[in-house]
């Protein structure tokens, strides 16, 4: 007999008017060519152009003036090599120039799902039982590119969602390289990035033990200067590239949570940052901080990745390292066990491993815990989300691939001492996708990165076939007693 799942009438569905502000090229001559034709306006034209157009975008975008002038900021030099001096140049011309280089892209228009979900930091002014959330989507918009967007919502003490709708305008963070990498951990991520070791070597010697972004910039420029051979030059500029996958990102403080977007920045991201997994993480003295796990994708590596935030405005991202931080699927146990950082990985893209670490960036000797046992799992079992402590153990909810390339989701219990003891799974799915959950981007899937815990109840958000996201509950002991009892 299956659990008793309530689906909640609640679904969260992209916003496909949500826009933002975006760099395009499209190439070195039409690039110069396209800032010849500009230059040549008279400053009544270039006003009669800006002015409406401002006008007009203004309603679309926050601060659209500082998206054009930092466009118009990466074309600088084919100003110059128009033979125009670009500091020279008036702010109404910058600004025309800003917005040829410029596209709106809608980050939610093709699919909207894999969501995550943890308390709010901010728990004031709440009623008796009321719980702030906040849950984090993977979007996907135009190019198959994704991205990590929030939105808030608000659960009451009979296990009602009420998801906070979302504003009109969307914020990129600003980036800010770190100031000191270590050598040793960014040579490791280098040759698991498949980056010729000899070009890592040849930018190696330069560099110290710690070294800032601006020493490795300034050896890798002058690297290149001497060389013409195209491969070369795509090998070193990965290494300077590598560099953008350690940085911190900063939203301004007047933005809702669901203004805020992670976009993919670096090279090793770009096409998309893919299922963040989310989790509030006590340490040893009791301070409290959000990590995600997350996969970058260039179109041809995976790298898994780490966001680290207190407050949702700043984030520091840094990559994960090691023979256990390979593939999809990792997720960060919610504090240490025995002394260690915990997580659970799925490196051969079908079972389940665990792995132990004293640095939270380094992952290695990964532990097979779980492999497929039951039919609706044959052919892969992963996480949905950071373990959950509970009295009777780690609660995890995992997904699972069966026949049709149906995904499904169960539950499994580890012993909470010892996390490669499983007590007990589920026999049976937990949520399988109805008539109503089946069509969509990507059809057949349930699927989650991450569920919560309020009063009673186990809340388990997840994405239907990848076009929107809904939540279901069930009760937690309910549960609890079925896995500790066979399933």
């Amino acid at each position: 007999m299956r659990l008793s799942v309530e689906r909640k009438p609640v679904k969260v569905l992209p916003d496909t008017k949500r826009v933002i502000a975006r760099y395009f090229f499209n190439g070195e001559e039409r690039a110069i060519e396209l800032v010849k034709k500009i230059l040549a306006l008279e400053k009544e034209e270039i006003f009669s152009l800006i002015s409406p157009l401002l006008q007009d975008f203004s309603k679309r975008h926050r601060n659209i003036t500082r998206k054009l002038l930092r466009n118009s900021e990466r074309v600088k030099k084919y100003v110059a090599t128009a033979g125009f001096d670009y500091n020279n140049l008036d702010e109404n011309t910058k600004l025309l120039i800003g917005s040829y280089f410029t596209h709106e892209y809608s980050i939610e228009s093709a699919a909207f799902f894999n969501p995550s979900i943890v308390p709010d930091p901010d728990q004031t002014n709440l009623e008796e039982g009321q719980l702030r959330v906040i849950i984090s989507f993977r979007a996907v918009g135009e190019g198959h590119v994704s991205s990590v967007v929030f939105r808030r919502a608000m659960i009451d003490k009979q296990c009602n969602i009420t998801v906070i709708p979302a504003g009109n305008y969307i914020d990129e963070a600003e980036k800010i390289h770190n100031l000191v990498y270590n050598k040793r951990l960014f040579l490791k991520k280098a040759e698991e990035a498949d980056i010729d070791e000899r070009f890592t070597n040849m930018v190696a010697k330069e560099l110290d033990e710690r070294f800032d972004y601006e020493q490795l910039k300034k050896i890798v420029i002058e690297a290149r200067a001497e060389i013409e051979e195209p491969e070369t030059l795509r090998q070193l500029n990965l290494i300077l590239a590598l560099s953008d996958s350690y940085r911190r990102i900063t939203f301004s403080k007047d933005t809702d949570i669901s203004d805020r977007v992670i976009f993919p920045i670096s090279d090793f991201e770009s096409k998309g940052i893919e299922d963040a997994r989310f989790v509030k993480f006590t340490d040893e003295n009791g301070r409290q901080s959000y990590y995600a796990t997350y996969t970058a994708y260039d179109g041809v590596h995976i790298m898994p990745k780490l966001l680290r935030t207190t407050d949702f405005y700043e984030f520091k991202t840094s990559p994960l390292n090691g023979a256990g931080a390979k593939n999809k699927n990792l997720a960060l146990f919610p504090r240490k066990i025995n002394g260690k950082f915990a997580m659970l990985s799925r490196i051969d893209g079908w079972n389940n491993y665990l792995m132990y670490s004293d640095n939270i960036n380094e992952w290695d000797d990964p532990i097979k815990i779980q492999a497929p046992e039951f039919p609706w799992e044959f052919v892969q079992i992963g996480n949905c989300g950071s373990p959950i402590e509970t009295d009777a153990g780690w609660l995890i909810i995992t997904h699972s691939v069966g026949s049709m390339r149906r995904y499904s989701i169960g539950a499994s219990l580890l012993d909470i001492n010892d996390p490669s003891i499983e007590i007990g799974r589920l026999k049976d799915p937990l949520i399988l996708p109805n008539p109503d959950e089946r069509e969509g981007y990507v059809p057949n899937v349930v699927y989650s990165c991450g569920s919560i815990i309020h009063g009673e109840d186990l809340i388990i958000p997840y994405g239907l076939s990848d076009h929107s996201s809904g939540f279901a509950t069930v009760k937690l002991q309910t549960l609890l007693d079925r896995l500790t009892t066979g399933g």
